[in-house]
């Protein structure tokens, strides 16, 4: 990442960039806030009540398509589906006819904890994203990808669920 403060803005307070910034503290802090609202609620944390809102909307779906749904890695799936299966919240039903398939379902302390929780289960971030006009959201990918570039972050960063940042 680059580091050359001799560019820096003498108050980053008082120009566009320090506007800019604090907008970004805003979003951040009110997925935070979101995320410790969900724990305190659930008892376990936003992505695994993402999941479980997952698995309540499409009984019997497999880990991987979970995945998708989530748009995360499937191994990042299987872990969410292990501390779920352990705490009880969900059951995993093999498939008859591929036995290396299984099937999740939401158990009756699942149905309670997701009953507990505040909306929306996927966070507040995609759920405001959804509700953008799709012009403003091609903007928004748009500078967000020059952001980005200039950041010269790690792409694959995009997999972390944001509840694990």
């Amino acid at each position: 990442m680059p580091n050359d403060l001799s560019t820096a803005p003498a108050d980053p307070g008082s120009d566009q960039a320090g506007r800019v910034l604090r907008q970004f503290r805003i979003v951040f802090n009110a997925v935070k806030l979101h995320f410790r609202q969900v724990e305190t609620a659930a008892g376990i944390g936003g992505a695994q009540v993402w999941a479980l809102s997952v698995i309540h909307g499409r009984p019997g779906v497999g880990v991987s398509d979970l995945g998708r749904a989530m748009d995360v890695h499937q191994s990042t799936a299987s872990n969410l589906v292990k501390v779920l299966l352990e705490r009880g919240l969900i059951s995993a039903v093999r498939d008859r006819d591929d036995r290396r398939a299984l099937g999740l379902h939401l158990t009756d302390a699942g149905a309670q904890v997701l009953a507990a929780v505040p909306g929306p289960f996927a966070g507040v971030l995609p759920g405001a994203l959804a509700q953008l006009d799709p012009a403003i959201l091609g903007r928004l990918e748009n500078d967000l990808d020059a952001l980005i570039a200039s950041l010269q972050a790690d792409r694959s960063a995009a997999g972390v669920l944001l509840a694990d940042i």
